[in-house]
């Protein structure tokens, strides 16, 4: 093996931009538009002959871009900010496993912040991000209330929600409304029309968006769901625990039960065994976001699907265009159902 030293390399001995271009016989912005095109955008890279020529040399020399010198360069860090209301969350992991993903195909990295939903929290993740220099902001916790994303707007911070809606800012999300009415014409399937629903917090789009679907659902087929039958609760084990608890404090008990999130759904469980029932033979349960748990549970739940990990991938385009400049729309990613034994045998057939 030589041991020439490399063409332009820095003092350390590494290779740079200007090694891999003498040696792909190139000019070295040829090499900076092949290895970091995010960074150029709508400028044609090289021929694909060229292009794997760059990439080959650049991998056996064990090239990596330095972040600092690019961002010298194009005024960017290459570094996005990810809020969330908390990462334990099977959800919010795996729609920032898509971020993260798609930021690493683009030559990006990702930080990560936990708000808990709370706004002090929110702030100050948001402005620690920013200490940081990211380039633009990926909002998974945004309320209802737009307040939070006005002021982002308002101080010209480039960002996207994800998950959830709030106000009319881009947003990449699933069709709660439409998931929520897909639950409802399952359960009316099968005859129940004593429903109860466990509709997570108030302030989140998701939560408001399926129950709302599901609710109409219902109205349209001539059946009002009074409100002693929506119960909001936290988006997880617990909350669906004690709203469940809440909705079979009242008799007659519902014959079937919709929980908007699917952590709530299978907190129901423990409530229904506590009553003498079972999910799936008794009591008809739907969750919702068909989450790697829902059919491995010993009663596999029926849940409504949204692909969690393209939402991600798509914020994350989302944001790249609007870094870009580009005029962007929300993109809204339709759900599917997904029938396991927590509902599919279970008519209208109890009375209590």
């Amino acid at each position: 093996m030589s041991t020439d030293p490399l063409p332009f390399a820095d003092e350390a001995g590494r290779p740079t931009l200007r090694t891999v271009a003498e040696m792909a016989g190139v000019h070295v912005s040829t090499v900076s538009r092949v290895l970091a095109p995010s960074l150029r955008p709508g400028v044609r890279t090289a021929s694909k002959a060229t292009t794997e020529r760059i990439k080959a040399i650049a991998g056996s020399l064990g090239y990596s871009p330095n972040p600092i010198a690019a961002g010298l360069r194009t005024s960017r860090s290459s570094l996005v900010g990810v809020l969330v209301p908390r990462l334990t969350d099977i959800v919010l992991a795996t729609i920032y496993e898509g971020i993260h993903e798609a930021a690493r195909g683009h030559g990006y990295q990702t930080f990560v912040a936990n708000s808990e939903d709370r706004q002090p929290e929110r702030e100050a993740g948001a402005e620690m991000l920013l200490a940081r220099r990211v380039d633009g902001l990926i909002l998974g916790d945004c309320t209802l209330d737009s307040a939070f994303a006005d002021s982002l707007q308002q101080r010209g911070i480039p960002f996207v929600l994800v998950s959830r809606r709030s106000g009319k800012h881009p947003a990449v999300v699933g069709d709660d409304y439409a998931g929520g009415r897909l639950a409802a014409e399952h359960l009316l399937s099968l005859g129940h029309t004593d429903v109860g629903i466990i509709a997570g917090e108030a302030y989140a789009s998701t939560g408001v968006d399926r129950t709302a679907g599901f609710v109409d659902a219902y109205a349209e087929a001539g059946i009002n769901i009074p409100d002693s039958r929506i119960v909001h609760s936290s988006f997880d084990v617990v909350g669906g625990r004690e709203a469940s608890t809440r909705i079979f404090a009242i008799k007659p008990w519902p014959t079937a039960l919709f929980a908007v999130n699917d952590f709530a759904a299978i907190g129901t469980f423990g409530t229904l065994r506590g009553l003498g029932l079972r999910a799936g033979e008794d009591i008809a349960v739907v969750g919702y976001n068909d989450t790697v748990l829902a059919a491995e549970l010993p009663i596999p739940l029926t849940s409504v699907r949204s692909s969690m990990r393209e939402m991600g991938e798509k914020a994350f385009e989302l944001l790249l265009s609007r870094l870009n400049g580009e005029a962007v729309v929300s993109h809204v990613i339709p759900p599917t159902l997904v029938v396991r034994e927590s509902s599919a045998g279970v008519r209208s057939n109890l009375s209590a």
